[in-house]
């Protein structure tokens, strides 16, 4: 069994960054979904899809996984960088426009 080990990004409904702050330790698929031709709903026979787990740090999730002897893969997030601005910038007589 493989794990992915990652911190997600902040949905676009979401102005903070509140639920995006854990990381998630979540199992690879180990079978293909079938669709079930009447109801259109897709299922599989592999249960680990399901599992979710959220750690407080990184380091938490990767200790997990090997206590449990399972192979995982650590997907490092991009950091987003914030350039600070003033509202007088907008008035600059230096600025480009364009």
């Amino acid at each position: 069994m493989r794990a992915r080990i990652y911190r997600p990004a902040k949905t676009a409904m979401q102005s903070g960054r509140g639920n995006a702050r854990n990381w998630i330790v979540e199992y690879e698929p180990q079978a293909a979904q079938k669709q079930d031709p009447v109801t259109g709903w897709t299922s599989s026979s592999d249960t680990g899809q399901q599992v979710r787990m959220g750690f407080e740090t990184k380091d938490e999730a990767i200790a997990f996984c090997k206590r449990k002897g399972i192979d995982f893969q650590v997907r490092v997030p991009r950091e987003r960088t914030v350039k600070p601005k003033s509202y007088a910038e907008n008035f600059r007589s230096d600025r480009v426009i364009g």
